[in-house]
């Protein structure tokens, strides 16, 4: 994993870069005593995993990640643990506090690792999966079993989704278009540009309305013919059984 390093004191630089060294899937790429030359860096190199202190001049660790447009994995490491929760809400990976041991320094990149791994083949575990009753998504910074037959109806905003559950929903970074092609084609239905439903959890249809429990779900023109051919017959001859 290419992983940089940002931090306006030298000395916790070489410190992390000795705890670097000795990890053997972790290759140190650059270190940056402040943020805007680490952010020309990342808009013009591909970086796997980022160390960041959180004080930092000009601007802060956590402002610095929360404008990213697109973020590496993050390991915070700081002297200041009240940042942790804020962090944490941002999507880092892991929260190390100074001065560090490397035991926790290890624990936080094995943890980026798996994260890292499980993320780059995330699309083909989706993919492989279809024979099965299960997907995976990420959701935060870990990633999350769900079961086809759980999954009540997606609600897509731009690039996220709200995935519905009879108990939960969890949200993810993927597009609707994209989770759609990974969903089994016989139960999973597009109704409009925002919402895939479930047939499973239909409990009536009246024109371009769909029920779905208390939820009420609007079928738009541009799916409805489509719907009503394959979704409807599905439904009449379940009913009929």
């Amino acid at each position: 994993m290419k992983c940089i390093v940002i931090d306006d004191e030298p000395l916790a630089i070489e410190g992390m870069k000795m705890n670097i060294e000795k990890i053997d899937f972790l290759e140190l790429i650059g270190t940056f005593t402040n943020a805007l030359d680490a952010n020309t860096f990342l808009q013009k190199n591909e970086v796997d995993l980022m160390f960041i202190d959180i004080e930092m001049p000009d601007i802060t660790g956590l402002e610095f990640i929360a404008n990213l447009p697109k973020k590496p994995l993050t390991i915070m490491a700081t002297a200041y643990s009240q940042y942790a929760m804020e962090g944490f809400d941002l999507g880092v990976v892991d929260y190390i506090t100074k001065p560090i041991v490397f035991a926790r320094f290890l624990k936080a990149v094995n943890r980026a690792k798996e994260a890292f791994e499980l993320e780059k083949g995330q699309s083909f575990l989706l993919q492989q999966n279809q024979t099965n009753d299960y997907f995976y998504v990420r959701s935060n910074w870990k990633h999350v079993k769900i079961k086809y037959d759980d999954v009540k109806y997606i609600k897509g905003l731009k690039d996220y989704v709200i995935i519905y559950l009879e108990k939960e929903h969890i949200m993810t970074a993927v597009n609707l278009k994209t989770l759609l092609l990974q969903l089994p084609s016989s139960n999973f239905f597009r109704i409009n540009k925002s919402f895939i439903v479930n047939i499973n959890f239909i409990d009536s249809v009246y024109q371009d309305l769909i029920m779905v429990g208390e939820e009420e779900l609007v079928l738009s023109s541009v799916y409805k013919d489509d719907f009503y051919e394959n979704c409807v017959t599905k439904l009449i001859k379940c009913y009929l059984k």
